[in-house]
């Protein structure tokens, strides 16, 4: 195995795209992975069928890229022509996909201590490699030099506790993206700025101002002002109707919702809006009046067919852990499918303290499923890991949230995870796969019906898609918590995986940020 730190940058030949045509087909691409969820429906599904379950296990890492930091390391990676595009919490890196080796490196350190601690990644579009800083910054570089074209503060001089650390995604010209800490007491959105200079084009407010519809489900103007509603989790889009999919977090303050009477519109939902002018289309709330922080990914959107008729579904996951499966057109719910321990999920937290399953750190987190158009299956990775919540006190900062009481995690030696394959047209599970360790890394799905994924135990995993049997582990040394993803170069299928270390509530040794690439001998 190659292990590369960093170096001088080995080559430059980078084009200027990929196109908003190469992204609009991004679904057909068995080269690049131009998306976090590879395509603009997020499916992460790649018709490539060189690694497959016959073979799977003559799997071996043939280069590593070490990023020399000890942190938290989320990032999904895309790839274009060759090129890896990925980031660390203050860095940005563009990596052979090949062999490892560093193209360019660009910092991007804050003014003043960081709140957030972690990246989840980047959008590439037109020679444009776009991400979002600790700081508050959305930041274009140049795509073969790294070189910063434009920054923007989005978040303005006087929110201290605003957060951005999910991908953003680019659709025409205009780069999406929006705001996290919803238990910091933020109040969440989520905008379009010009893919040219970062001028906003529009702006969504999670947390509805005084007056708008939504408004009358919190009873309390003032607390709306700290409501929570973050945005942290990937965006998909419906490209023929120009629909984006949002998935939003919970509100604030944790634990009490007597300052918060109401559902607490748009948390903790599923938010369909106009992508060129974020003009709310429809939405549906999963979890109405949260008092344990339940957020929520969207995708993948896909068609099945339903009782012999195809439709245009969604799927929308929780920290609740539910998978649940909606229509697109009629937003009719089919099924909610548990995937994880479901206890007292309903019972608010008192003085004495409630015991619920999953916890605040269980359930489906970042990533969210993966969809396979030939199984028809839904990959949903999972934690089940319960926590003790107790009220009490007004609200208050708590290791740096907006909690009103406590929580408290059951022994880390309980926590566990699972893969759960579901049929997208009944909900019924078709296998789980049982993992001593939480699961949060995401899955990608492939045209052999083998599926990439990892735990935060360290395991690099590649299971059969149809049974769950697993067919080769690797162990990374660190937490796979991030992307997995697979393209191919000069017809040569490749795996990588992103290792490294988790936020402190994880309690996980810390590990070096690093790339594993894997492919056959």
């Amino acid at each position: 195995m190659l292990l590369v730190f960093d170096a001088k940058p080995v080559f430059s030949d980078v084009t200027g795209g990929p196109t908003q045509q190469e992204l609009n087909r991004a679904a057909e691409n068995t080269v690049d992975w131009l998306h976090v969820g590879h395509d603009y429906a997020g499916q992460r599904y790649i018709s490539l069928d060189q690694i497959n379950s016959h073979n799977a296990n003559q799997l071996r890492p043939v280069c590593a890229y070490q990023a020399a930091v000890s942190e938290s390391f989320y990032t999904n990676p895309l790839v274009y022509q060759g090129i890896m595009y990925l980031t660390t919490r203050f860095e940005t890196l563009a990596i052979d996909a090949r062999t490892c080796r560093l193209h360019w490196k660009r910092d991007h350190y804050p003014n003043g201590k960081p709140r957030v601690q972690a990246n989840r990644g980047i959008a590439i579009k037109d020679g444009k490699v776009l991400r979002g800083t600790v700081d508050g910054r959305l930041v274009s570089m140049d795509s073969s030099t790294g070189e910063v074209l434009w920054e923007r503060n989005i978040i303005g001089s006087a929110v201290k506790e605003e957060i951005v650390d999910m991908a953003p995604i680019v659709v025409d010209d205009i780069v999406i993206i929006g705001v996290a800490g919803s238990e910091s007491g933020i109040r969440g959105w989520i905008g379009g700025f010009r893919l040219n200079d970062g001028t906003p084009v529009w702006r969504f407010n999670v947390i509805p101002n005084a007056g708008e519809q939504g408004s009358e489900t919190w009873g309390n103007t003032a607390v709306m002002e700290k409501g929570g509603g973050g945005i942290w989790t990937p965006v998909v889009l419906d490209e023929e109707h120009g629909q984006i999919f949002i998935g939003t977090a919970d509100p604030a303050p944790t634990l009490d919702g007597s300052t918060r009477p109401g559902d607490n519109l748009y948390t903790d939902s599923l938010v369909v809006l106009d992508v060129h002018t974020g003009k709310l289309l429809w939405y549906r709330q999963l979890f109405p009046h949260d008092l344990y922080d339940r957020g929520v990914t969207a995708g993948p959107l896909f068609t099945a067919k339903v009782r012999g008729q195809p439709r245009a579904l969604v799927a929308a996951a929780g920290k609740d852990g539910l998978l649940r499966v909606l229509d697109r057109e009629t937003h009719e719910p089919l099924f909610e499918t548990p995937v994880s321990k479901q206890l007292n999920e309903h019972v608010p937290p008192n003085e004495t303290g409630v015991h619920v399953c999953p916890g605040i750190t269980g359930g489906v987190l970042w990533n969210g499923p993966a969809y396979s158009p030939r199984t028809n299956l839904l990959y949903v990775p999972s934690v089940d890991w319960c926590t003790t919540y107790t009220i009490g006190g007004d609200p208050k900062q708590w290791f740096g949230h907006y909690f009103a009481g406590s929580v408290r995690w059951d022994p880390v030696e309980t926590a566990r995870g699972a893969l759960t394959a579901v049929d997208a047209s009944t909900g019924h599970v078709a296998w789980r796969y049982e993992s001593n360790a939480p699961m949060v890394a995401a899955v990608t799905a492939t045209g052999s019906d083998v599926l990439f994924t990892g735990e935060i135990s360290g395991d690099f995993l590649t299971l059969n898609a149809k049974n769950g049997q697993v067919l080769y582990r690797f162990n990374t040394g660190g937490s796979v918590a991030g992307g997995v993803i697979s393209y191919a170069i000069d017809k040569k299928q490749y795996v990588a995986a992103m290792s490294g270390g988790m936020t402190w509530f994880w309690q996980r040794p810390g590990g070096s940020a690093t790339v594993f690439v894997f492919a056959l001998p």
